[in-house]
């Protein structure tokens, strides 16, 4: 998998946005991408050095249109911790 594959988009939330002090980041990544994966995808893409990755998995919610039931898709969550000597990852230019 190309490291533009792995991260599909940063999640941009109001608690996401308090953490970025802290230098960590949240991405929605590929379900199938591991740990290792996704530190060196966002390395690459951002030029930056991660210290840590911690991954959530959530499952697809059961929802209905009219007499037709269905699930949403499953995601991936990564919150990525750069290290304290690495550059902050701008999303909004200034």
């Amino acid at each position: 998998m190309d490291a533009r594959d792995i991260i599909k988009r940063p999640v941009i939330t109001e608690a996401s946005s308090d953490i970025m002090a802290d230098k960590k980041y949240t991405f929605e990544v590929d379900v199938r991408a591991n740990k290792t994966q996704v530190k060196d995808a966002v390395e690459t893409i951002f030029g930056v050095k991660v210290e840590k990755v911690n991954v959530m998995n959530y499952k697809g919610k059961f929802k209905r249109m009219g007499r037709f039931g269905g699930y949403t898709n499953k995601r991936r969550k990564a919150i990525v911790k750069l290290t304290a000597d690495s550059k902050e990852i701008e999303f909004f230019e200034v």
